[in-house]
C-alpha cells in the first residue's frame, strides 16, 4: 500500500547549510520519517530573530546513508545524518516569509521544536497561500 504523501518542517540552522540545499538540491536530515517521493518539505531558517520560510520541496527520492558515496557517508555519520532527500523541485522564498505569519504561529513547536515538524494537508495548502501572497518563489534548477 502506497502512503498518501505527507508535509514536514526542517529548519536548517547553518547559513552554509541554506546555500548547499539551494545549490544541491539536497537536504541531509537527522530526524527519523519516512520520506516518500512527493512529500513536502518546508525549510525553515533563523533570519534575523525570526525563524522564517526559505523555500519548500518536492521529495524525488531518499537515498539511505548506506548508499551515499564514501565521503557523504561519512558525514552523515559523523553529523548523525540518515541520508539524503534529493528534491524534484526546491522553490526558494523570497523575501523569507516569517513563521510567524503563517498557520505555524498556532503550533505548539517553536525554534528547534519545528525541526521535523509534521502538517496536514491544510495546514500545507495554507501556508503556500500565504508565502505566495508575501514573495515570489523561484525554482531552482
Amino acid at each position: 500500500m502506497i502512503s498518501s504523501p505527507k508535509n514536514y518542517v526542517l529548519r536548517i540552522v547553518k547559513e552554509e547549510w541554506c546555500n548547499q540545499v539551494f545549490s544541491t538540491k539536497r537536504y541531509f536530515p537527522g530526524v527519523p520519517r519516512r520520506w516518500n517521493p512527493g512529500d513536502v518539505i518546508f525549510l525553515v531558517h533563523k533570519v534575523g530573530k525570526a525563524d522564517s520560510l526559505i523555500g519548500y520541496g518536492i521529495i524525488g527520492e531518499f537515498v539511505e546513508k548506506e548508499a551515499l558515496p564514501e565521503n557523504e557517508r561519512r558525514v552523515c555519520e559523523e553529523m548523525g545524518w540518515r541520508g539524503a532527500i534529493v528534491f524534484d523541485e526546491l522553490y526558494r522564498i523570497n523575501p523569507p516569509v516569517p513563521v510567524k505569519d503563517t498557520v505555524l504561529s498556532a503550533v505548539e513547536a517553536r525554534g528547534k521544536y519545528l525541526h521535523g515538524y509534521p502538517l496536514t494537508d491544510e495546514q500545507a495548502e495554507s501556508i503556500l497561500r500565504i508565502v505566495k501572497a508575501k514573495a515570489s518563489l523561484k525554482k531552482t534548477e
